[in-house]
C-alpha cells in the first residue's frame, strides 16, 4: 500500500471517516521520495526511534524498515484504526496515543530497554519550536532530532550570526545541537497543500559535557533573549533592559570582554553570549 498515493489517502479517509484537522496542522505527504529521504537522512539504522505524529504512516513505514524499534506518538485518536491497518506488517512498532508534550522520553527509553533515542517527525507548524525545545531542554537521552518544519524556520535554525534569519531560537538550538539542513520540500508534496514550503533538518545533540560551559544556564539564556528582544537596539540597551542594570554597567561588561559597546546582539555567537553571561554572574558574586 503506497501511503503517499492520493487515491490511497482518499480511500482511507472514506473508509475510516477521517477528516483533516486544521487545529492539529495535519497535512499528509503525497511525494513518495520525501519519507525515504527523511529516514535515510536521519541515520537511524538499528536504533530506537520515537516518531511524532505518524499520520497515516508513510514515514513510519520507512522508519520501521530501518530502525530496531519505533514508538510512534499520535495525538489524534481517530488515526489509530487507520494505523492498525497501514502498519500491520511491522512487529517492531508501537503506536502511543498521546501528546508528545506529555510524554516522558526518558521513561519511554527505559520501557523498551534502550539507552538513547532518535526523534523523527513531520511537525505541525504551529507547535514546532515548543516541541523541539522541550526535547532539547529535557534530560532525556536524545541523540538526534530529524524533523520537517516550515522552510523559514529551518533557515533560522541553521543561520550564522549576523544573517537576517539568525535569532534567539538559532542560538538556543546551537547551544544544544549541531543543526544541518538536509533538503527542502515544496508545498505541492502535501495533501492538503499548505501555503508555505517546508524543509527537513537534522539536529545532532551535543553531549552535555561537550557543550559550551556556562556558570548559570538561566543567565546564559537570559542574555540570549535580551540580545534579540529589540533587534534595532544595541546590546548595551538590551542588556540594560533585560537585566535591570545601568547602561554604564552594561558597557563595562562588554568592554571587559573586548566586545565593542556599539555591537548589536544578532552579530554575536553563543561563545560570546556565554562570556557575557559568565561576566554578569561574576559581577553578581562580587556584589554579594
Amino acid at each position: 500500500m503506497d501511503l503517499t498515493s492520493l487515491s490511497v489517502i482518499r480511500y482511507l479517509c472514506d473508509k475510516y471517516g477521517f477528516e483533516f484537522s486544521k487545529t492539529l496542522g495535519q497535512n499528509f505527504l503525497v511525494n513518495a521520495a520525501i519519507p525515504k529521504k527523511t529516514a535515510e537522512g536521519a541515520d537511524i539504522n538499528g536504533k530506537f526511534v520515537i516518531e511524532i505524529g505518524p499520520g497515516f504512516g508513510c514515514l513510519t513505514k520507512e522508519l520501521c524498515e530501518r530502525a530496531k524499534f519505533v514508538a510512534a506518538v499520535e495525538i489524534d485518536r481517530s488515526l489509530l484504526p487507520v494505523l492498525s491497518e497501514t502498519l500491520s506488517e511491522f512487529d517492531n512498532l508501537e503506536i502511543i496515543n498521546s501528546d508528545i508534550l506529555d510524554v516522558d522520553i526518558a521513561a519511554l527509553c527505559e520501557k523498551y530497554g534502550y539507552t538513547e533515542a532518535h526523534i523523527c517527525a513531520n511537525l505541525p507548524y504551529y507547535i514546532t519550536t515548543p516541541i523541539i525545545m522541550k526535547i532539547l531542554e529535557s534530560s532525556a537521552p536524545v541523540r538526534s532530532v530529524t524533523v520537517m518544519v516550515q522552510k523559514e524556520l529551518a533557515k533560522r535554525f541553521v543561520s550564522p550570526p549576523g544573517s537576517p534569519d539568525y535569532g534567539a531560537v538559532t542560538a538556543a538550538v546551537m547551544y544544544y545541537t549541531k543543526p544541518k539542513l538536509l533538503f527542502n520540500v515544496s508545498a505541492g508534496s502535501f495533501y492538503p497543500a499548505p501555503k508555505v514550503d517546508s524543509a527537513v533538518i537534522r539536529l545532532d545533540v551535543i553531549p552535555e559535557r561537550e557543550r559550551i560551559a556556562v556558570k548559570n544556564k538561566e543567565t546564559f539564556f537570559g542574555v540570549i533573549r535580551s540580545a534579540f528582544a529589540m533587534r534595532r537596539k544595541t546590546l548595551v540597551n538590551n542588556l540594560s533592559a533585560g537585566f535591570s542594570i545601568t547602561k554604564i554597567e552594561a558597557e563595562s561588561i562588554l568592554s571587559s570582554l573586548s566586545i565593542p559597546v556599539s555591537v548589536r546582539g544578532e552579530t554575536l555567537g553563543i561563545e560570546d553570549f556565554a562570556r557575557i553571561s559568565d561576566k554578569i554572574e561574576e559581577n553578581r558574586s562580587t556584589a554579594r
